[in-house]
């Protein structure tokens, strides 16, 4: 028996339940946790609010990312044992493999010796973000040194996981955010500069820091009007990767920018490179060498309880956090 989180209904943070349930052994190539922190993400809410691109069996369990101790092991599986400390890649579904609980099961091969420096609380908070991240900057826009990248929604845990992997390869990070009251903080965060999009003029304010060379690479969470200013500020041949949709304002196809300049506009998820062995293990290498140098540092905005798990996800949908929200249990 352990403790999950469920919901029997779709909605707001008040459907989250927590619900005693008896918990199966793991099967072949699977891993039972002793789950000891989460790390929380929109899908999550997105899945809850039954708006994501999975669909939920209610009732449902919920989850992406965790950390504890192997409990146990199935048949057939290779180099973890119990005892092990270990964080989780996030699976291809969070309904059949929740990590909201007290013990968690998942496939083998998602499962990660996490660096032994790092804390439970960090390890739940590195691979959505920093896999994200990677995928979008190193293995599909090839990000290179001097490189200018634009990010959107920086203050988000993958908006920051985009700055440190920018300045750990030496290209330019430009941090956009809505108010400039996150200005500070995303300058310590080493953005090299940073737009307040609802108080500055974002196109004027892009040209003026990317000067004649343009920004190479746009990583944007957000859509909407801001699509225009974007690709015109960006450099002949530059890649627009759109992984989010924040902007609950239509998103114009900017046709003259995107003719003119023979820009690319990709949509982009992480499962793409999830799904795939090769491109997972050198995501997984950049990660934990970054983590190792220091290099990528997860930011926590703050920390809550299991049991504070609807406060958690009503902290989450506030949209003020800094950085990665976790759960301790």
């Amino acid at each position: 028996m352990a403790r999950v989180v469920r919901f029997h209904q779709h909605g707001g943070p008040e459907v989250l339940q927590i619900e005693t349930v008896d918990v199966a052994p793991p099967a072949r190539a699977e891993v039972q946790i002793s789950v000891k922190a989460l790390g929380l993400n929109r899908a999550e809410v997105l899945l809850r609010r039954g708006a994501y691109i999975e669909t939920a069996t209610l009732p449902s369990g919920l989850g992406l990312e965790a950390a504890g101790i192997v409990l146990a092991v199935g048949e057939d599986v290779a180099g973890l044992a119990p005892g092990d400390a270990v964080s989780i890649v996030p699976p291809l579904s969070m309904v059949r493999w929740p990590a909201y609980a007290e013990l968690a099961t998942f496939p083998a091969e998602i499962v990660v010796k996490h660096p032994s420096e790092l804390g439970f609380e960090t390890a739940a908070a590195v691979w959505m973000q920093y896999l994200t991240a990677y995928g979008a900057l190193v293995d599909i826009a090839a990000l290179g040194r001097g490189d200018v990248v634009a990010i959107t929604a920086a203050s988000s845990s993958v908006g920051l996981a985009a700055v440190q992997i920018a300045n750990r390869i030496g290209a330019i990070p430009l941090a956009l955010t809505r108010t400039s009251a996150k200005r500070r903080a995303l300058r310590d965060a080493g953005a090299a500069h940073v737009i307040a999009s609802d108080e500055e003029d974002i196109g004027a304010r892009l040209a003026e820091i990317a000067g004649s060379n343009g920004v190479r690479v746009v990583f944007d969470a957000v859509g909407g009007p801001a699509f225009e200013p974007l690709t015109a500020a960006m450099s002949t041949g530059g890649i627009l990767i759109e992984y989010g949709g924040l902007s609950p304002a239509p998103t114009p196809f900017p046709l003259f920018n995107v003719l003119t300049k023979s820009l690319i506009m990709r949509g982009y998820l992480v499962h793409e490179i999830i799904r795939d062995p090769a491109r997972l293990a050198r995501a997984k290498s950049f990660i934990l060498e970054g983590l190792a140098d220091g290099a990528l540092k997860p930011i926590i905005a703050r920390t809550f309880r299991f049991e504070e798990i609807v406060a958690a996800h009503r902290f989450l949908e506030s949209n003020t956090q800094f950085g990665k929200i976790v759960v301790t249990i």
